[in-house]
């Protein structure tokens, strides 16, 4: 096997569009209240892959020196599983992506705040650390919290409250009501795709002795567990359009609906734990566009509405 696809493929690339999604729904709530700025959101992006790259490889290294990754795992096989990657390397891989998560965390946090917000600088590179330290004690580690099953809390407060509120302030030095309902929707779907990752794996898991919220829940709750989260976002993205209403055009979102109920239809029906895996690929797009789509309502209605106001006075 080719090393430089196995090194590819253990940075797991499907995953990279899910992590983003919230700095995406950031930046759009940013642009609609006037503060976006495109180097920030670069920064920000970068900074957000870097870390989901690092989570990637430390969760290849944890679960390979343990034993998880097994010929019983559904899922794709890992590096370290393959053979073609040793241990060591990963470890290797894993000191140089926390330099380059470091390095990006520290031009985000200088080029976002400077010496102006020296408050928000220093907390915002603390939660950058934590950013860090939270991706290797996923699955590294006597204590990894994967193994826990407090894997799903993690998830919801980085990838939800933390990256599109975190994202927020990089942009407006300042919180705003309007971007906690965004918040929770991508932390809630986020936790989703998690949970149907782990619901794949429960088997081969209980085997390892790897102790998720869905092992713990059994196949059948697991489901519940999943649609209730699925179905959260949901209620509360609409709860979200209905709030900061300014014209129809704010709810073009529920066209990610179509897809999002199509997903719990086959989750609900599904009994093969192998069926799970293509679906993870879904969710974690439809969330993608339901940040897109919740964003660029916003943003297009104060545009509509402000032409709208311009030509009444030009022509009056």
């Amino acid at each position: 096997m080719n090393k430089t696809k196995v090194w590819i493929s253990s940075m797991r690339l499907r995953t990279l569009p899910l992590s983003v999604s919230g700095i995406i729904l950031a930046s759009f709530l940013a642009a609609y209240q006037g503060v976006f700025n495109w180097v920030i959101c670069l920064l920000a992006i970068l900074s957000t892959l870097s870390f989901q790259i690092l989570s990637n490889l430390a969760n290849d290294y944890g679960d390979g020196v343990k034993g998880t990754d097994n010929d019983d795992r559904i899922g794709p096989e890992r590096a370290i599983q393959s053979g073609v990657i040793s241990p060591i390397e990963m470890k290797r891989a894993i000191t140089i992506n926390v330099a380059i998560s470091v390095i990006l965390a520290l031009l985000t946090v200088y080029y976002a705040f400077g010496q102006a917000h020296f408050f928000l600088a220093v907390l915002f590179f603390a939660l950058g650390v934590a950013a860090i330290i939270a991706a290797i004690k996923y699955t590294v580690g006597g204590n990894a919290y994967g193994y826990n099953a407090m894997g799903d809390v993690f998830v919801f407060l980085f990838f939800g409250l933390v990256s599109v509120i975190g994202g927020y302030i990089l942009y407006a030095k300042t919180i705003d009501f309007v971007v906690v309902l965004p918040a929770v929707v991508i932390g809630l779907l986020s936790t989703a795709v998690l949970n149907l990752n782990n619901m794949r794996d429960i088997e081969s898991d209980t085997k390892s002795n790897k102790i998720t919220l869905a092992l713990k829940l059994g196949s059948q709750k697991a489901k519940t567990y999943h649609i209730t989260l699925v179905v959260s976002a949901i209620l509360l993205s609409v709860l979200f359009g209905v709030l900061f209403y300014n014209s129809p055009f704010n709810f073009i979102f529920i066209i990610a609906f179509i897809p999002l109920f199509l997903h719990l239809k086959k989750v609900n029906n599904t009994q093969n734990p192998k069926h799970f895996d293509p679906e993870l690929k879904k969710l974690a797009l439809t969330t993608v566009l339901l940040s897109i789509l919740m964003g660029v309502g916003g943003k297009c209605c104060k545009y509509l509405v402000n032409l709208e106001f311009n030509f009444i006075i030009y022509f009056e």
